[in-house]
């Protein structure tokens, strides 16, 4: 049953945390289809606005850290877990929930859908803003990206708390 409100609250806060990000899209380009950040790249009124790729780089390592960490201590100190094996593992299965719960819900069902994340010069790239595919296998990355933050969380959870 845990598991269940775990996920629940980790889907909640990424709902939260993505629901701010977009009021200001343009932050987070390199999460769009590659054609659309193509576009925005073009244009000139966002010319000035659009994040380095090490900035992206940056973003997503300090987001990395920060769920490491968030993880750990969630597996360590409200599941009791101790070993490698359990902190891989249960983290795996609550990363893959919330991974699956962000591209369905978050990407095809909410981004895909809303006008509110399409930047002003690419109303007419609807076929981009609805492309799936490319959601779901950003989805799978994720899936590989877990395997490297969730060995991380073990070892913590082993070796650190």
């Amino acid at each position: 049953m845990i598991i269940v409100i775990e996920c629940i609250i980790l889907c909640a806060l990424f709902t939260i945390m993505v629901y701010i990000m977009s009021r200001n899209p343009i932050k987070t380009l390199y999460n769009y289809p590659p054609k659309i950040q193509e576009r925005v790249k073009s244009l000139s009124e966002y010319k000035d606005k659009i994040p380095t790729k090490n900035d992206k780089i940056l973003a997503k390592s300090l987001v990395s850290i920060f769920i490491i960490i968030i993880i750990s201590l969630i597996l360590r100190y409200i599941n009791g877990y101790t070993t490698f094996k359990e902190g891989f593992g249960y983290g795996l299965l609550i990363w893959t929930i919330v991974n699956i719960y962000d591209a369905l819900v978050i990407d095809i069902c909410w981004f895909c859908q809303s006008k509110k994340f399409v930047f002003k010069g690419t109303e007419d790239m609807t076929k981009e803003y609805h492309n799936y595919w490319f959601h779901i296998r950003e989805s799978l990355k994720g899936e590989l990206i877990a395997l490297i933050i969730c060995s991380l969380v073990g070892l913590i959870i082993q070796f650190i708390l």
